[in-house]
């Protein structure tokens, strides 16, 4: 109970996780990036990065494609960036497209060129039922009664 051993098992959840490698305002790379963690530019890349999160100061310059799961930009891209959740300050310059899942743009961003919805997986996909009964209610909606309706009588009948 009151041993010194407080060490817990962890799991890979649990696991801590490393501090974000930091590229200074003085440093130039040319380049590609490739990290499983989180990186924060401050200075300048010529090159594609690769990574989970990335945030890319006020003082940083990008040229080269960005794919990653969460993006910050404060500073100035150029090239595509590709994340499932996209956030451009104020102070941001982006030249080039953006694909999505979310996308949130503060007032006084910088955008040329397009933005895309990247298509969730479940979205995708739909089931066979959901298309059959959609197909089938279009249908009847649109198909009137068939059976006649009081005809007048003719003087021959």
């Amino acid at each position: 109970m009151f041993s010194k051993n407080n060490k817990r098992p962890t799991t890979p959840d649990q696991a801590p996780q490393a501090p974000p490698s930091i590229i200074s305002s003085d440093l130039n790379i040319v380049g590609d990036l490739h990290s499983t963690g989180e990186i924060q530019i401050d200075g300048t890349l010529n090159g594609d990065i690769r990574t989970h999160a990335l945030v890319i100061g006020e003082t940083a310059t990008v040229k080269g494609e960005i794919v990653a799961d969460a993006v910050r930009v404060l500073g100035t891209v150029n090239g595509q960036i590709k994340a499932k959740v996209v956030k451009l300050a104020a102070s941001a310059h982006v030249v080039g497209d953006i694909m999505h899942e979310d996308l949130s743009i503060e007032t006084g961003a910088f955008l040329e060129g397009h933005c895309k919805r990247m298509v969730v997986k479940e979205e995708a996909k739909p089931t066979a039922q959901t298309s059959q009964k959609t197909t089938s209610g279009d249908v009847s909606a649109k198909k009137p009664n068939s059976q006649p309706v009081n005809k007048p009588k003719t003087a021959n009948a």
